[in-house]
């Protein structure tokens, strides 16, 4: 009766935790936030870590932070890495967006990857009840980009769903409700990042950031050479040379960067196709009619459709909101939380 109370007086919320970035879906409001998954933490004399700033303001530090302040990215590969910051960024996302006295403690639905294990999805409800939640729900990530795609996932006809986020590539083949068959591949933007870094680094020996190389990614981010067989479109990257530590600015092109990211696409392809190849046969013929959905981030990579479609021969769809698709189909699980109930679980 008390529980049922709380819930008239406090707004559930979605949340799709990020490796990333953070987005928050309020019950009757649709998606309130979005903000980078960054904790800005300093070390204070005689009080322990104390924080400093969450979200954009504290992604901005990022690389820029004096020895006393850390910048913490608390999820890595789609888990929580650093428990205490990823307890304070989920408190603090939900007093923005909660606008109620402490007391008021909200239902929550949590996305988590496929492959996580026990450990890790506990890790996650355990952060969001000490965040103040009263009930917690998790919903495995594919599934809830499943839903935000608008793919008829309750009934029994095989979908596939493929969500390239910030730190996982979440591949799966959807039918009555359920996972028939899934497949977590710890790829994705971060490690595009690291390999863009990593390439220009041996080809000009010059070191850039996470952020460069995050702008780069996405002003030329692309999955195959352009289809002209040109340079395609150049920019210009800062960073410090690797021998002389003076810093120096080099022009870059998108072919260089297909280049780079030809083994992170090549992951992902493979993933796909491995759970293509376990997919029971009635499930596959409706994927074959229906088409594969890309979701998350990393579906806005330039030509990852057309690779994909050669590589399978099936269709390849992008889905209508890629970046929303996790929170939108958390959020939608939270709105039918009574109809959509086969499709979450608890720890507890």
């Amino acid at each position: 009766m008390f529980s049922r109370l709380l819930g008239l007086m406090s707004s559930d919320i979605a949340i799709d935790l990020g490796t990333a970035n953070t987005l928050v879906y309020v019950k009757g409001r649709g998606i309130v936030l979005d903000e980078p998954s960054v904790v800005a933490m300093t070390e204070a004399r005689g009080r322990g870590k104390q924080t400093l700033a969450v979200g954009h303001e504290a992604k901005r530090m990022v690389g820029r932070t004096p020895g006393s302040i850390t910048a913490i990215r608390p999820l890595r590969d789609g888990v929580i890495a650093d428990f205490e910051s990823a307890e304070e960024m989920i408190k603090h996302f939900i007093r923005k967006v909660h606008n109620r006295g402490s007391w008021f403690s909200p239902q929550i639905v949590i996305c988590v990857p496929s492959g996580s294990t026990a450990v890790e999805r506990r890790a996650i409800q355990e952060s969001a009840e000490s965040a103040g939640a009263r009930k917690v729900y998790l919903i495995e990530e594919p599934m809830a980009a499943a839903i935000g795609a608008g793919l008829a996932v309750t009934e029994p006809s095989g979908s596939m769903i493929v969500d390239i986020g910030g730190g996982t590539t979440e591949v799966a083949v959807v039918s009555l409700g359920g996972l028939v068959n899934a497949r977590s591949v710890r790829m994705g933007g971060d490690q595009m990042d690291e390999a863009i870094m990593a390439y220009v680094k041996r080809h000009y020996s010059l070191m850039i950031g996470e952020s460069s190389a995050e702008r780069i990614k996405i002003e030329l981010g692309a999955a195959s050479m352009p289809p002209d067989g040109g340079d395609g479109p150049l920019r210009s990257v800062k960073g410090r040379d690797v021998i002389t530590g003076v810093p120096r600015e080099i022009t870059i092109s998108q072919a260089q960067v297909a280049e780079a990211l030809e083994m992170p696409v090549h992951e992902i392809i493979e993933a796909v196709q491995g759970v293509l190849e376990n997919t029971p046969p009635e499930l596959a013929a409706d994927i074959v009619e229906k088409g594969i959905v890309l979701s998350g981030g990393g579906a806005l990579l330039a030509r990852l459709d057309e690779v994909l479609r050669e590589a399978t021969g099936l269709p390849v769809i992008v889905a209508e909101n890629p970046l929303s698709c996790v929170a939108l189909g958390t959020g939608r699980a939270l709105e039918e939380i009574n109809t959509l109930k086969s499709v979450l679980s608890t720890m507890y």
